[in-house]
């Protein structure tokens, strides 16, 4: 299951973010204990004053080569999960997050 939906404007994602986490990256897809499905990022800043909300839209941003300003925080301000929205071609942001982070399977050997 992907974690992000398809709208007319754009995408909603669900995120799982690890501030201070020694890099900017997306790390994958994970999968919740209640079952949802979040994009893993973790980045450099702080969770101090909005840093590392600022640095999730950049790394976002960048990575799937929108303007920053097309990537708005929905929820989570203060907290590690969050609903971000990006406005764009929805097809095409939904492929470069397919390439970025591969859904890993949770079956083992099955």
């Amino acid at each position: 299951m992907e974690p992000w939906r398809i709208s007319t404007t754009g995408l909603s994602i669900a995120l799982r973010v690890t501030p201070r986490g020694g890099r900017d990256g997306i790390d994958g897809i994970e999968q919740l204990s209640d079952g949802r499905s979040v994009l893993k990022l973790r980045v450099r800043a702080i969770a101090d004053g909005g840093e590392a909300n600022r640095a999730v839209r950049a790394l976002l941003a960048k990575a799937l080569g929108v303007p920053k300003a097309r990537v708005s925080l929905l929820s989570g301000a203060a907290s590690r999960l969050k609903q971000v929205a990006i406005a764009g071609d929805p097809a095409r942001l939904a492929q470069a997050l397919r390439e970025l982070a591969p859904v890993k399977s949770t079956d083992e050997g099955n």
